[in-house]
């Protein structure tokens, strides 16, 4: 042990010294508590206390903050003596607690607050007692969604905020937006009134705004617009209304509207947009367009109210031709169109994306005059199709063309092949038939009448083919040459017949083949010639067996559910195990004695059976088939149903050695008894 001493200091001395320092010591921790930390979560300068159960705002914060979340808590009161000032702070979310009273100017001295959420809380309570939230001087961000504000009470928000950009009133009861709504924010360039119950718009409501750029209005009730006339406006959201027309104040004003929605209303005839306007993108699916009139007949216009359809300078009861040269989205699908006229399209130069699906057509031409060549995606599914027509020189940027479940029969053998850019074909539920070498593919610049089959040699661009549910009946030789397809699918032709050439010219391009549900017993094609191929579905059918696969087979996913196999050749998936990442195997009556060397490399192997669980094999037992998990068969199952087949072969075996015994005793014999005879006679 070692004592440490001090020069000068009895031992008795040094103890009372010590005891005396204990004491002070003592008595200094009794008397100092720690500092009490926040709870919250502070990431550089921004703090993070939501979701603490706080009732109120936590006084030991750092100084400095940023950004300050508070969202998902319980305060119910905001107050100077509750809620610590923090200057720096510019972002400030009060999101999902449960305030229902705000004391006016509390925010005036934040001088730097910029974005204020306070979206789901009671502000409708606070609302009701009439007071002023205060100025808002330098807000630029308000989120008041989820209130349950009605109509007047935002007033109490919006007086004094003067730098107000962005506002969210989405999810609130506002019924009426009069002309004084954002008289103190008329700074305001987005306003967001989705999902509330807005009946009536007062006129100049928005005059004010003069830097107002997007408006969403959607899921209200709002019933027309007959004089739109927002010429600073770039986006419009109108969608999920109850509107039954929508028309623009004629002028020659140009409007900067760019991006109009009207999707899911009840609007009847195609909407007049601006003279002059910069519209890009128009949403009309779900509507009850019949057609592309502006506006209904002279007859219907007589048992109309004026108020509905107001007489239209430029109309005189006849059809307006808007000026739709910048467009580039139209989507007019789920609508009850039975016709359009190609000279609509004259007017839709620049279109890109066009969508007629879900309508009434039965009939759809593009012709020279407006050849729709800026035309990347055209979808005309879910018609009534029978014609269908592209003139010379047409649609010459189109790459996805859809035209599932029509009425398709007897079209234009080269409709196709005359599409230069075509990347996808969707020919779904139609009546189409494939041909074959007889049908040479044309000259470009020849027309071929409307025929039985279809062209699919030789387009150069095509990629992806769907021919599924066209009751094909046969795929002919070299059907596909020429066109460096990725993607086919031939699914859901029962009875279809394969030519064993059927996909030469395909061996490098390949990737994914469908020959779901076809009833086919027999794979006689030569699918280990496609190098590239991936993917395979074979699901559906009543094949046996299956092809030879070469040891250059490249499948990582093939589909053999619902088949008739029994025997899986072991020598075939042992090439497809180099490569398989995946495997469908169930319904099929696979046998558990005769696939035994396959089962076992399904056990061990690293392939990926998803429908594992539902796989099963039949094995004999007490001359009764049982049928068992492919994942139970173990040695057992199989042994005794060894057992009986060797001594079955044993049984043969000894037979066919008793009866190789007894002919060749008979025929020793039968030389003795002739010679016998023989000596007789002598």
């Amino acid at each position: 042990m070692v004592h440490c001493c001090i020069p000068g200091v009895s031992g008795s001395t040094m103890e009372v010294y010590l005891w005396l320092f204990l004491a002070a010591t003592s008595a200094v921790t009794a008397t100092h508590h720690p500092r009490q930390l926040s709870p919250c979560q502070v990431v550089d300068m921004d703090v993070y206390c939501n979701d603490m159960n706080l009732r109120a705002i936590p006084g030991e914060l750092p100084t400095g903050i940023h950004k300050l979340d508070l969202s998902h808590n319980l305060l119910q009161n905001l107050t100077r003596e509750l809620m610590p000032f923090y200057t720096t702070v510019n972002h400030l979310i009060f999101h999902a607690n449960k305030i229902q009273f705000i004391q006016p100017g509390l925010f005036t001295d934040m001088a730097n607050l910029q974005v204020l959420d306070l979206s789901k809380n009671y502000l409708d309570i606070f609302a009701a007692s009439k007071n002023e939230i205060g100025p808002l001087l330098t807000v630029k961000q308000l989120d008041l969604s989820g209130n349950g504000l009605y109509t007047g009470m935002t007033d109490y928000f919006l007086h004094d905020a003067p730098t107000l950009l962005n506002l969210s009133l989405d999810g609130n009861s506002i019924t009426k937006i009069s002309k004084d709504t954002f008289s103190g924010s008329t700074a305001l360039r987005k306003i967001d009134l989705h999902n509330n119950v807005i009946l009536e718009i007062e006129d100049g409501a928005f005059d004010s705004l003069l830097d107002l750029s997007e408006l969403d209005l959607s899921m209200n009730s709002i019933t027309c617009i007959t004089d739109f006339n927002l010429p600073q406006l770039k986006l419009l959201n109108l969608s999920k209304n109850s509107m039954e027309s929508f028309q623009t104040t004629d002028s020659d004003t140009e409007y900067e509207l760019q991006y109009l929605d009207l999707r899911e209303n009840k609007i009847h005839y195609f909407p007049i947009v601006p003279r002059r306007n910069k519209l890009m993108y128009l949403d009309l699916s779900r509507n009850l367009l019949r057609g592309i009139n502006t506006i209904p007949p002279a007859e219907e216009l007589e048992l109309m109210s004026d108020s509905r359809f107001p007489t239209h300078p430029q109309t005189d009861h006849k059809n307006i031709h808007n000026d739709l040269s910048r467009l580039l989205y139209l989507d007019m699908s789920y609508n009850q169109i039975k016709s359009i006229p190609s000279s609509f399209f004259n007017y839709t130069r620049s279109l890109e994306v066009l969508n007629l699906s879900n309508n009434c057509l039965e009939a759809f031409s593009v012709n020279h005059l407006s050849p729709l060549n800026s035309l990347k995606i055209l979808d005309l599914s879910f018609n009534a199709l029978q014609n269908l027509s592209f003139g010379e020189n047409t649609l010459q940027s189109l790459e996805e063309l859809y035209l599932t479940a029509n009425n398709l029969r007897a079209i234009d053998s080269a409709i196709f092949y005359r599409l230069p850019s075509i990347r996808e074909l969707h020919l779904q539920h139609n009546f189409l038939r494939i041909c074959g070498l007889l049908h040479r593919p044309p000259q470009r610049s020849h027309h071929l009448h409307s025929t039985d089959c279809i062209i699919f040699s030789s387009v150069h661009t095509l990629r992806s083919l769907y021919l599924s549910g066209n009751s094909i009946e046969f795929v002919p030789q070299c059907a596909f040459h020429g066109s460096p397809l990725a993607v086919l699918d031939l699914s859901q032709n029962p009875g279809l017949i394969l030519h064993k050439n059927a996909f030469t010219g395909l061996e490098s391009s390949l990737t994914y083949l469908s020959l779901r549900g076809n009833d086919l017993h027999v794979l006689n094609t030569d699918l280990f010639v496609l190098s590239s191929l991936r993917d395979v579905d074979l699901s559906d059918n009543k094949l046996t067996s299956l092809p030879l696969w070469n040891k250059e087979s490249a499948i990582q996913s093939l589909n053999l559910q619902n088949n008739c196999l029994v025997i899986l050749e072991y020598n075939t998936m042992l090439v497809l195990e180099r490569t398989l990442k995946t495997l469908y195997l169930g319904s099929n009556p696979l046998s558990c004695c005769t696939n035994t060397r396959f089962l076992q490399m399904v056990q061990r192997s690293t392939v990926d059976i998803p429908d594992i669980a539902s796989v099963t094999c039949q094995y004999t037992q007490d001359s009764e088939q049982v049928e068992i998990s492919i994942t139970s068969v173990s040695q057992e199952h199989c042994e005794m149903l060894n057992r009986k087949s060797l001594s079955i072969i044993v049984i043969i075996i000894t037979s066919l050695v008793l009866i190789a015994v007894l002919v060749l005793l008979s025929k020793l014999c039968h030389p003795r008894r002739h010679r016998l005879r023989g000596s007789f006679k002598a």
